[in-house]
């Protein structure tokens, strides 16, 4: 009996820009938590905290991590930070956002033994400044999950003020070296020179303004004009609704997709050939300066990006409807 032939149709190999592009993207669910990226806090269990890397290194010292993209002009990567547990006060040579996705999270900021702190929530941020010591604690009833970016390619090791293995008073270290009575809350209309710098570098989602674009999504702009003020990248925070996207466009630098709630199809396009992906949650795209790409949600719900742009000049992109 002569069986039926069935014919088997070869895969098409990737093409050189759909190869580019899958290596620009990182997966969530390739990385996994380190929970020894901070050298320093080994011994220190109240200090443990666990870092994945998407874009550099981002204050570890462990750089050139194999599914790690190349840092340019900023750093992204995600932080778990258990109940109860807190980061040692520091201070960097640059700026330093902290964006809160999950649970509660308290930041002071210390000057001469004097500490302003803050408490924020998902899609809150803050912009640390520079040179200015501050650590981080969560005083909530679940973990705090955040996504950290250090406005620099390679920053240089954190300068720790006030940390146990210095021989720091535990308790004196979780307040970030506030001595009791020496702690004051975040108020604007405060007269502490911290609460005024402070009030100036913290965005609330829900303070926010959005900016509704002609192609049809929101954008939020968290750091640049708009925003907190800054001298290195923009950081802003998109709502793409179901069905809305853009056509191909180019910056001059770098920038970054992060997927928070959604999915969201990417792409890029080059001599009129278009590769595409689609990121779920957590998942990141790197676009270097110069490639035309775009963005379309394809999904049944609205999506929410963190978009990082390398550098803080007004946005020059005028989206179009695709």
């Amino acid at each position: 009996m002569r069986r039926n032939a069935v014919n088997v149709i070869a895969p098409k190999p990737a093409t050189p820009l759909a190869t580019a592009l899958r290596r620009n993207i990182v997966r969530h669910t390739d990385k996994v938590f380190d929970w020894d990226a901070f050298p320093s806090n080994r011994g220190y269990p109240d200090l443990a905290r666990a870092q994945m890397r998407y874009v550099g290194a981002g204050g570890s010292p462990k750089v050139g991590e194999a599914g790690t993209l190349a840092p340019e002009h900023f750093t992204v990567s995600l932080i778990h930070k258990p109940v109860g547990n807190y980061a040692a006060c520091h201070a960097h040579e640059i700026e330093e956002s902290f964006l809160v996705i999950e649970g509660v999270l308290t930041v002071g900021w210390e000057q001469e033994g004097e500490v302003v702190e803050v408490r924020l929530g998902p899609k809150d941020m803050i912009l640390n400044a520079r040179d200015i010591g501050h650590g981080f604690r969560n005083d909530g009833v679940v973990p705090v999950l955040m996504s950290i970016s250090v406005d620099v390619g390679k920053p240089l090791p954190p300068r720790y003020l006030y940390h146990p293995k210095t021989g720091t008073d535990p308790a004196l270290a979780r307040a970030f070296g506030a001595a009791p009575g020496k702690t004051l809350p975040l108020d604007p209309e405060g007269t502490h020179p911290l609460q005024q710098i402070m009030a100036q570098k913290v965005i609330r989602h829900t303070e926010a303004t959005p900016i509704r674009e002609e192609a049809g999504f929101t954008r939020r702009v968290y750091v640049g004009p708009g925003g907190v003020a800054s001298e290195t990248c923009r950081k802003e925070m998109w709502e793409v609704p179901a069905g809305a996207g853009v056509q191909p466009f180019a910056r001059d630098v770098e920038d970054a997709f992060m997927v928070l709630e959604g999915s969201l199809t990417v792409g890029w396009e080059e001599d009129g050939q278009q590769v595409q992906a689609v990121l779920g949650p957590r998942d990141l795209l790197l676009t270097p300066a110069g490639r035309r790409h775009w963005f379309r949600n394809d999904g049944a719900g609205p999506c929410t990006v963190w978009a990082v742009i390398g550098d803080s000049g007004a946005e020059t992109v005028r989206y179009a409807r695709a």
